[in-house]
């Protein structure tokens, strides 16, 4: 089981709030960390920008990258979000094993809790 680490960043709270619920509702992140007050300097349409923005992590396992960025972007109001993924070499295995339980399909997380009745 591998464990990715999933970075964006978004406009205000709320849009973070309400993609971060979004995704974790879905099992797409087992959880989210939302950062408020983060300060981003960049250049965009030739201007250099100086604004506030909220980064998020989410934590997720490998099979669900793809899926937890495609409604990353789905949501986002940004033309172009800062959405990037990382794999974790290393982490507490309770934790770890965490993510993966609860970035299982519903399916899956059934058929497992009836198999261990």
């Amino acid at each position: 089981m591998k464990i990715w680490m999933v970075y964006f960043t978004a406009g205000t709270m709320t849009e973070a709030r309400k993609i971060g619920r979004a995704v974790v509702q879905r099992r797409l992140a087992a959880c989210v960390n939302i950062l408020a007050g983060i300060r981003s300097i960049y250049r965009w349409r030739g201007i250099v920008e100086d604004g506030r923005e909220v980064a998020v992590l989410a934590k997720t396992q490998e099979r669900r990258v793809e899926a937890l960025i495609g409604a990353i972007k789905k949501q986002h109001s940004y033309e172009v979000p800062c959405i990037v993924a990382w794999p974790l070499s290393r982490g507490h295995p309770p934790f770890l094993e965490w993510i993966a339980a609860e970035t299982r399909t519903v399916a899956k997380a059934r058929r497992e809790k009836t198999s261990n009745a």
